[in-house]
């Protein structure tokens, strides 16, 4: 719900500020005033486009600030409105309410808020679908739309046509799926024959060389040993031999094991204890000694004897540079891209058993497409007669009592490049999105009338009374949600306006209604009546306000309204009365 809406520098309107409340709320001033100010702030509010022409004159920005709970709208719109808030890391003010904040700078610059977080226009788009419907002419216009019409239609038998709907949309996507790939793999055969046969060859290079994981990098390493050999082989033997002695050397005692041996005896015999207590550093000197000398001998002993190791070592090296030449920078890469090829070569089975397979499966999925279409057709059909029986007889209530709206469910035939065509019937037609119908709102204006669609045959006025009849059938779908009309008792007057009243009233029982309009018959029906009043400086600039009226400030109001005959008793009168009536018809019995 819209509880306070402030607006700085727009069109007429320098600086005001409203307060709104559950029910029925009117809106309504002279001609000029800003009226329709307050409808473009909360467009703006909703993610429209920002023009700069509506920035007040003289003011570097226009500032439009809406402040929205979610306590009484359904639980699916909370829901929603939760996940746009998630998403953009916005807060809810201290009390639990929202603000959204729109600024159009003259040079048509605009930035969006929620919630204290800088946001695009559209997340602001978002955050007030579930909470906010303004409707104004142009959205009178939109309702000519056959789209719009299959839209309400479906809203309005949501419990039977919504899951319907969805079980057809999962079935539609899976089928295009396989379509898609049959297409494709039948148009691209030979192509990705000559794929799969390159991957082939590709894969058996790598395989007969079967490289290993690290391999390339070990082989360089195992290279740069052998290629130093010679002298890796005498540093180690020389190393040896000094620390055991050379095993040819006639002499004993040579090496440097056999002098820390003989070191350690003379110093245990001698009877020095203090010479006696070096002793055991000795053994240790001779214990690592000991222990270089065995890894010597092993590193001796695993130094390659054959000659030709090293030419292996490069004829392997040569092979795997093949291999990453081509495929990656480095074996390990090689290895990925081998893997990745076989799950892309066992993908590109282009045998004629495969794609008769295929086939087979995107005929059972076209299968499972057509009766869900068939079963959503026929409960949109049965919904279209109930749709049109309500929404003649609200008609009926709005002084169009011969009018008859028709709620046509017709297939739409497949276009000769059409990219979805399902056979139903015997015929080819469009799988859209949204099913294989299109629907037209039809309007006999008056009983032996032709029926016709609703761009032909409906007027300004008629057009708004469809649309607030529509409306009031269809609320009991979106229940808390604001809605917003701006003029929809446009060319209408006398016992039609009153009975337009009479539906707003009734639509604002589980909705709050804001309503623009210059009628006093609708004005009368208000919870709250909020003027907007207008004042001049006597210089030409004219600045607008926003102000609630009391109960005898209303009187005057309407009066005024009643062909400006607010200065007099017989205006006055008559207002009183049509406040006393209309209040008379919102109690309820």
């Amino acid at each position: 719900m819209l509880t306070e809406i402030r607006i700085d520098g727009l069109g007429v309107i320098s600086t005001a500020t409203a307060q709104f409340h559950a029910g029925l709320t009117v809106l309504t001033g002279e001609t000029g005033a800003g009226k329709t100010m307050v409808v473009t702030s909360l467009h703006l509010l909703s993610g429209a486009r920002a023009d700069a022409g509506r920035v007040r004159l003289g003011a570097q920005r226009a500032v439009v600030e809406g402040r929205f709970t979610v306590d009484d709208v359904n639980e699916s719109a909370r829901a929603d409105v939760a996940g746009v808030l998630e998403s953009a890391a916005a807060e809810p003010d201290d009390d639990g309410s929202i603000i959204a904040v729109r600024t159009v700078n003259s040079d048509g610059r605009s930035r969006a808020h929620l919630g204290g977080r800088g946001v695009p226009a559209s997340v602001l788009a978002e955050f007030t679908a579930p909470l906010l419907t303004v409707h104004g002419q142009n959205d009178q216009l939109r309702l000519q739309r056959s789209d719009q019409q299959l839209n309400a239609l479906d809203q309005f038998a949501v419990d039977t046509v919504g899951p319907l709907l969805a079980k057809y949309q999962v079935y539609r996507r899976s089928w295009l799926d396989a379509r898609n790939e049959l297409l494709e793999r039948t148009a691209r055969s030979r192509e990705l024959a000559l794929e799969a046969d390159r991957l082939k060859h590709s894969l058996n290079e790598i395989d007969s060389i079967a490289p290993e994981p690290g391999e390339d990098t070990r082989i360089v390493h195992e290279v740069r040993r052998l290629s130093d050999l010679d002298s890796l082989r005498e540093a180690a033997a020389t190393a040896h031999d000094a620390l055991a002695g050379p095993a040819d050397s006639p002499e004993a005692g040579s090496g440097a094991l056999e002098l820390l041996g003989t070191a350690r005896g003379r110093i245990e015999s001698a009877d020095d204890p203090a010479l006696s207590a070096l002793g055991p550093r000795l053994g240790e000197a001779i214990a690592v000694v000991v222990d270089l000398t065995t890894e010597l001998s092993g590193y001796l002993s695993d130094l390659p004897s054959d000659p030709g190791a090293l030419d292996s070592l490069l004829t392997r090296q040569a092979e795997l540079k093949s291999l990453t030449r081509k495929y990656a920078p480095d074996i390990d890469g090689v290895i990925a891209w081998a893997e990745e090829s076989r799950t892309r070569l066992d993908s590109l089975d282009v045998s004629e058993e495969t794609l008769t397979k295929l086939a087979a499966e995107v005929d059972i999925a076209a299968e499972k497409v057509r009766e869900s279409a068939r079963k959503l057709t026929a409960a949109r059909t049965k919904a279209a007669g109930k749709l049109a029986n309500a929404v003649s007889a609200e008609l009926g209530g709005l002084a169009m009592g011969k009018a008859r709206l028709e709620v046509e469910v017709r297939p739409v035939l497949a276009g000769a490049q059409d990219s979805s065509p399902l056979t139903v019937a015997g015929k080819e037609l469009h799988a859209g999105g949204s099913g294989v119908d299109e629907v037209e709102f039809r309007l006999s204006a008056h009983s032996g009338a032709q029926s016709l669609p609703l761009s032909k045959s409906a007027s300004g006025g008629e057009l708004s009374r469809v649309m607030l009849a529509l409306e009031v059938v269809l609320s009991s779908s979106d229940h808390g949600a604001t809605m917003v009309f701006d003029e929809v008792d446009a060319g209408v007057g006398g016992r039609a306006a009153v009975e337009i009243g009479r539906r707003l009233a009734r639509l604002a029982r589980t909705h709050q209604v804001i309503v623009v309009t210059h009628l006093p018959q609708v004005a009368a029906f208000a919870d709250t009546h909020l003027v907007v009043h207008k004042s001049d400086d006597g210089e030409g600039a004219v600045d607008s306000g926003v102000r609630a009226l009391s109960e005898d400030e209303r009187v005057i109001e309407l009066a005024r309204m009643l062909a400006g005959l607010d200065d007099t008793e017989t205006g006055r009168a008559h207002a009183e009365e049509l406040l006393e009536t209309a209040r008379a018809e919102r109690t309820p019995a």
